[in-house]
């Protein structure tokens, strides 16, 4: 049986970052403009590394190619093909992040050959007055679409939503959306990079240019129809496990653990991903080996792990296919 997996995260720099996500996670600085931890990624150049135990330094890649059914499940390394299909990040938005759209998977294989980008958001942390957009709040058509853009509207034409803590937030490919500033999340997305910038403000780079935007490409990949969303906000409470969103990609849930929490995941044929929200937790797999699992750290659980005890206080986000 593998062990549960601990990975080193990397940090992402950008020009809308800041440094809420090292103290989250309870580690030293990584910079003042640290927009992004990637926690878990098979994104070629940006591979997460094994940080401990036996494998450590082994990447992702390597651990799914040596072991693919042992780590993914026979069900999800059969639909994959032998690929780890999701990302996960963490992401601290100190100031507004671009308006933006992402292709569905036919538009992106086509295109890129590459995965498409369907993702959710968990609101961890959002200081107070933190916002985000997400999908219109008014009928749209591609022509009104590129006018909107052109003069500099078009975020009057999304939904707005000022975000509490445990605010859901799905994100199918095609709906336009952004992160405003003052969110601290966690994001659970395809396995993709391929993102449509669609407006940033007239930003400019550290070498003064604007940003590059993509407004043709993302014409082809919105939903015009995607009016009127609505946040669900999902928090539980008295040792309650509460599914938070079930797609044809990932499913998620989030629990209260306040003693022990017996996980069954011998059914599930796929990997788990463990997420510490708040609080600190301790993971005992049935050898008995033990993992930590604080605030702000994510696990990977092999499918071959038939079962987990999860013993502390704090709450935790399970994500698995």
């Amino acid at each position: 049986m593998l062990p549960v997996l601990k990975f080193n995260p990397y940090f992402k720099s950008v020009i809308w970052g800041g440094s809420r996500i090292a103290r989250f996670k309870g580690i030293p600085s990584q910079g003042d403009d640290i927009g992004e931890s990637w926690e878990l990624s098979p994104m070629p150049g940006h591979e997460s590394v094994v940080s401990d135990g036996e494998f450590k330094g082994m990447t992702l890649n390597e651990l799914v190619a040596r072991y693919p059914a042992e780590i993914l499940g026979k069900k999800v390394d059969a639909k994959w093909h032998g690929n780890f299909p999701l990302l996960v990040k963490f992401i601290d938005s100190n100031d507004d992040l671009s308006i933006q759209v992402h292709p569905d998977d036919a538009l992106a294989r086509e295109r890129h050959n590459s995965l498409g980008k369907t993702e959710m958001w968990y609101s961890i942390l959002p200081s107070e007055g933190a916002y985000l957009y997400a999908g219109f709040n008014r009928e749209m058509t591609p022509d009104k679409f590129r006018a909107m853009i052109a003069d500099n509207t078009i975020v009057s034409a999304l939904g707005k939503f000022f975000v509490k803590p445990g605010d859901v937030f799905f994100l199918p490919a095609g709906r336009v959306h952004a992160i405003g500033k003052g969110n601290l999340l966690v994001e659970i997305q395809e396995a993709s990079d391929i993102t449509y910038r669609i407006y940033d403000y007239d930003r400019r780079d550290a070498q003064g240019n604007p940003r590059e935007l993509h407004v043709e490409q993302s014409v082809g990949a919105v939903n015009y129809n995607d009016v009127g969303q609505e946040a669900k906000n999902i928090i539980p409470e008295n040792g309650a496990t509460l599914e938070v969103e079930r797609c044809e990609y990932f499913t998620t849930s989030v629990s209260d653990v306040n003693g022990t929490l017996d996980l069954d995941l011998a059914p599930l044929d796929s990997f788990t991903i463990l997420i510490g929200l708040s609080g600190s937790l301790t993971i005992t797999d049935p050898e008995g080996r033990t993992t930590l699992l604080p605030a702000g750290q994510t696990l990977l659980v092999p499918a071959s792990i038939p079962s987990l005890r999860i013993e502390g206080k704090g709450h935790l986000m399970t994500v698995n296919l």
